[in-house]
């Protein structure tokens, strides 16, 4: 199978160089680019980069400019990576068609996590089967949970916010997004219905159900050994 392509932006060398590393070791192929105009030259060069890991504040163009030239013909999906935490540049982000926003600094192990999650709700990865996390097995194919090697019963809403979570280990999500992708984005209901089925999840998942930790002002993440 041929390599998924990843543009990596930023100006700073080491920083794309660390990015690269741990995409490369995933298999992925990465290409560069060093500021604004070099990144759409190459993103219109290659017509089959997959995703692009796009910083902010760059010289000679930013990443909200090159952020709307690609939206202007694509919808390919874009992670912005910044140093800044300022919520008016993220809802900023959100409004131009951004996928992802990663303030830095950032673990690239947790960066790789969110870029297989974002590909495979795009269907260029597949979706594994089977999903093992923290004695937590989850089976896709035949609607399956174990707990230590103990099944467990759960409702369908409870088995896909479980295999949400887990798809997205170590990734602290908000309530809305948890909505968006598990009640999907016809649902108008109020975001404290998450609250209860994660109530009624950790219960259900006995000691393991302490790995779901509580976000505090966002939301939810699954967090094993300080993952």
């Amino acid at each position: 199978m041929e390599k998924l392509k990843i543009l990596v932006v930023d100006d700073e060398s080491r920083m794309r160089k660390l990015v690269r590393d741990f995409l490369v070791k995933q298999n992925y192929e990465v290409l560069e680019a060093g500021d604004g105009e070099e990144a759409l030259d190459v993103f219109f060069e290659h017509k089959d980069i997959a995703l692009v890991l796009l910083d902010v504040m760059m010289p000679r163009m930013d990443g909200w400019q090159v952020c709307r030239e690609i939206r202007r013909y694509s919808k390919i999906p874009i992670i912005m990576l910044t140093a800044k935490g300022d919520e008016q540049d993220e809802l900023q982000g959100f409004d131009l068609g951004v996928d992802e926003y990663i303030t830095k600094p950032f673990s690239p192990k947790i960066l790789v996590a969110r870029v297989e999650a974002i590909l495979r709700r795009v269907n260029l990865i597949a979706s594994e089967d089977v999903l093992s996390v923290g004695g937590i097995e989850l089976n896709k194919a035949a609607h399956q949970v174990k707990i230590d090697g103990k099944d467990i019963e759960l409702s369908y809403k409870e088995f896909e916010l479980l295999a949400y979570f887990m798809e997205n280990q170590g990734i602290a999500l908000s309530r809305e997004k948890i909505l968006n992708n598990v009640w999907n984005y016809d649902y108008f209901g109020d975001a404290r219905t998450i609250d209860t089925h994660v109530k009624k999840l950790r219960s259900k998942l006995g000691s393991r159900g302490e790995q779901i930790r509580t976000v505090w002002g966002l939301g939810y993440k699954l967090e094993v050994n300080g993952s």
